[in-house]
């Protein structure tokens, strides 16, 4: 069975965005198994290279590991990711954990309110080697009275982007990885890169007849 780990940036406890993948975990497609992070809070300080880890750490490397993709929902704050999520993020950079782990992120804000947020946390993707399904990666502005008694949100168009996401995160765990391709930069040696005097026109051109 395939196992999907979410993680929110969230710390509060009436978290939009924790209730969104609470409610995502809830409404898995049969044969998937999603498992919500809880551990946010109580991550210590990152410390590059840091052996023996942690044990709340050593946890998270655990459950990203048994997991074949990570789902992520957070919030903006002071025009970045919250602190908590970004040293979760070093310590699995770090780590190595999210290496050709396929990975998307989930949007509960408008338009206009988490871009950079989600700038920050695809760069830390990156750096981190992971596969970002930037196709599964949906926006659902969402409202907190759309969160119930429960902590769970009663709109369906959460639901059905929810599982969405989760599917196109499953059939790219299941799909072979493609080969690396060579850079030809990487054989300078043999193929030199050729510098550009400008922008403009190549020297020698001349249109078509």
């Amino acid at each position: 069975m395939t196992r999907i780990l979410l993680i929110t940036g969230g710390t509060s406890a009436g978290s939009l965005h924790t209730a969104a993948l609470r409610t995502a975990a809830r409404s898995a497609p049969a044969g998937l198994t999603a498992v919500l992070y809880d551990g946010l809070r109580t991550l210590p300080a990152f410390v590059p290279g840091e052996q023996p880890a942690p044990e709340p750490v050593a946890r998270l490397r655990d459950e990203v590991g048994a997991a074949q993709a990570v789902l992520f929902s957070t919030p903006e704050y002071a025009g970045s990711l919250p602190g908590s999520l970004k040293n979760l993020l070093d310590w699995l950079v770090d780590g190595g954990d999210l290496n050709g782990k396929p990975a998307a992120w989930l949007s509960v804000a408008a338009p206009g309110q988490d871009e950079s947020a989600l700038t920050a946390l695809q760069t830390a993707l990156s750096f981190g080697n992971a596969r970002l399904l930037r196709p599964a990666c949906i926006r659902v502005p969402l409202d907190p009275a759309a969160v119930d008694a429960a902590g769970l949100v009663t709109d369906p168009q959460l639901h059905r982007a929810a599982q969405d996401i989760l599917r196109a995160l499953v059939q790219s765990a299941a799909a072979p990885r493609p080969r690396a391709q060579p850079s030809w930069q990487a054989y300078s040696s043999v193929f030199p890169v050729v510098m550009r005097r400008d922008a403009g026109t190549p020297r020698g051109w001349r249109p078509p007849a």
